[in-house]
């Protein structure tokens, strides 16, 4: 009882704080350079070999990138920061990937941490997936597997690891992943130039000009510089025309809710078009004067600076978002500089009325099961269902049949947390959001998603088609102190027993040892190694071959099979007992996604203490 009590005056004392806090107050050195230094821009990754099937044609790229610590100016007049980024820069460099091409990317760690990737918005395979635990020490690497068979999207790549997923991040680990297709192109839309990568980001320094660490949080860590592209409050010169805004917020706690003013306007907020999200076009474009992100989201919007030649647009942050803290400079993200001239006025029209048809799952209305996001007690846990991520004998928490269609319904009790959800594998629809303050966005309404705000009391509905493969993936908090403190789940796309498609290979496990990391080693490098084993090795494996002949046998299998369907419901199951399966003893399988790993794992920083509210 008296813990109880403790913990509600804990949480109301959080709360008088953060809401008494002055708007004008900062956590790091004040910073006083707005808008004088220009947007940066990372390189664009370029293919190191490639292999491409004789027989098939089907072609593989290979890339490297190598982790490792770097130094940045962000203050002018203090020290240099520390950080650890992709190739030694943050964000990383840009991936530019044509749909039908697959990838092998080789993450090499030099950096002190051990590291997981996730390519977030891929339906990759479950070993190439970055499950929390398959981590790659200092001194290894891993090969990712990945399909580049989707829909045009802005995807990015991010660090994954198991509790110090916040700490790898937020030091420098993200970067853009595009995936463009042929049928995008034809739109019209802005492109080259005029096609802009926007990753948002929140951080906090301290007073010697170095990055203020979040291993320590136990909540959140808001931060208080804003930065784009990894440049505090930047400037970016555009010509009179409409340009493609592709945003992503890396920030490991903090959203935004964006909008644009002309400089002397008196707070006017200008128009723009929404026209995709984290999973690529919209159905039609939606045209708004806000637009709400949260950590890990992707919004795309055509802004049109025609009207404004020789004049500054802004682009702000709103006070009051959810529930983070703001500060001196939160309210500010960029300031656009527009000139007098078009020197290119190609794809400069207004996009179609219709983007594109929607695969939308089949609807349905009854819930099939439903997770509530929250706190333990005054503990630094963060629980779905009351579980943890390290609760191994319990953190499988749904087993959808391959290719069945479910609604989930997603909680958050709390008044003083908001969770962006984040489910992976799968694209899905918004389909309801009760009991808070907002409903489905407008531009919710017309988009496919793989992550979604649960604000602060909220309840959201999300239906999905839990396909095209089986496996074992993960769902959790994206709020990245909340994730590395458990706010993890997984599931398990159970195998169909009868299903009767031929496959080569199975991939169920993420933790299955053929796909771990191994060692730095001349023998496993170079081009004669990469073109001659490496890329065809991945490509006998037909991982992602016939992708959608295998959607379409999901769905016939579902219209005549679907109601007497009795999935596997164990993981030793479906990884030792089907044809096709991986060679690894189910005492392998099932040890390695079931054994815990807590805050002692190799590479991971201890955490400290904290309170707060559930």
């Amino acid at each position: 009882m008296a813990i109880h009590v403790l913990w509600q005056f804990t949480t109301l004392f959080l709360f008088l704080a953060g809401s008494l806090a002055g708007d004008d107050d900062w956590l790091s050195p004040v910073y006083r350079n707005f808008y004088q230094y220009p947007l940066p821009f990372p390189p664009v990754k370029e293919a190191k070999y490639s292999y491409t099937n004789a027989t098939t044609g089907r072609k593989i790229n290979y890339y490297e990138i190598e982790i490792k610590p770097f130094q940045q100016q962000v203050y002018p007049n203090l020290g240099k920061a520390n950080l650890v980024g992709y190739d030694g820069i943050s964000p990383g460099p840009t991936f530019h990937m044509e749909k039908g091409t697959e990838a092998v990317v080789r993450f090499i760690n030099h950096a002190s941490m051990a590291t997981s990737v996730h390519l977030h918005g891929s339906y990759s395979r479950a070993p190439f997936d970055g499950w929390a635990e398959d981590v790659t020490e200092a001194g290894h690497y891993k090969d990712y597997y990945y399909p580049n068979l989707q829909s045009a999207r802005t995807l990015w790549y991010h660090d994954h690891a198991i509790h110090h997923t916040a700490e790898n991040a937020y030091f420098g680990q993200a970067g853009f992943y595009l995936l463009h297709d042929a049928a995008e192109d034809a739109l019209g839309l802005p492109s080259g130039n005029y096609d802009i990568p926007l990753a948002l980001a929140a951080k906090q320094y301290k007073s010697n000009g170095d990055l203020f660490s979040p291993a320590a949080e136990t909540t959140s860590l808001y931060g208080d510089v804003i930065h784009v592209n990894g440049q505090p409050w930047p400037y970016f010169k555009v010509e009179p025309r409409k340009y493609r805004l592709r945003f992503l917020d890396t920030s490991i706690s903090r959203q935004f809710k964006l909008y644009f003013e002309q400089d002397g306007a008196g707070g006017k907020q200008l128009p723009f078009q929404v026209i995709a999200s984290d999973a690529g076009l919209l159905s039609k474009p939606i045209t708004s004067k806000t637009l709400e992100i949260a950590m890990a989201e992707r919004w795309e919007v055509i802004f049109d600076f025609a009207p404004f030649a020789r004049k500054n647009i802004t682009l702000r942050n709103s006070r009051d978002v959810q529930k983070d803290e703001d500060y001196g400079g939160t309210d500010r993200v960029m300031r656009f500089v527009v000139g007098d001239v078009v020197s290119n006025d190609a794809n400069n029209g207004d996009p179609p009325s219709t983007l594109r048809n929607l695969d939308l799952p089949p609807q349905k209305t009854t819930v099939d099961r439903s997770f509530k996001f929250g706190r333990s007690g005054g503990a630094d846990d963060w629980t779905i269902n009351g579980v943890t991520f390290s609760q191994v004998d319990n953190r499988i928490l749904a087993k959808p049949p391959r290719g069945a269609v479910e609604l989930w319904e997603l909680e958050n009790s709390s008044g003083g947390w908001s969770h962006p959800v984040h489910i992976h594998l799968v694209d899905f629809q918004i389909i309801s959001r009760t009991d808070g303050k907002r409903p489905v966005l407008e531009y919710e309404k017309v988009a496919l998603k793989d992550v979604v705000l649960l604000g602060t009391n909220e309840k959201v509905r999300v239906l999905a088609k839990y396909a095209p493969w089986d496996g074992v993936y993960m769902f959790h908090c994206h709020n990245l102190i909340h994730e590395d403190h458990d706010m993890m789940a997984a599931f398990n796309v159970s195998v169909l027993e009868d299903f009767g498609y031929p496959e080569t290979t199975k991939f169920i496990d993420p933790m299955e040892e053929r796909w771990r990391s191994k060692p730095e080693s001349p023998e496993t490098s170079g081009k004669e190694y990469v073109e001659g084993v490496l890329l065809p090795m991945f490509d006998n494996l037909d991982a992602y071959a016939g992708v959608e002949q295998v959607e379409e046998a999901l769905d016939e299998y579902w219209k005549t099979k679907g109601s007497a369907i009795r999935p596997s419901t164990t993981l030793a199951s479906v990884t030792s007992n089907q044809p096709g399966a991986t060679r690894s003893s189910s005492a392998t399988r099932t040890s390695s996604v079931a054994t815990s790993t807590r805050r002692s794992s190799s590479g991971s920083s201890g955490s400290g203490s904290g309170s707060g509210s559930g």
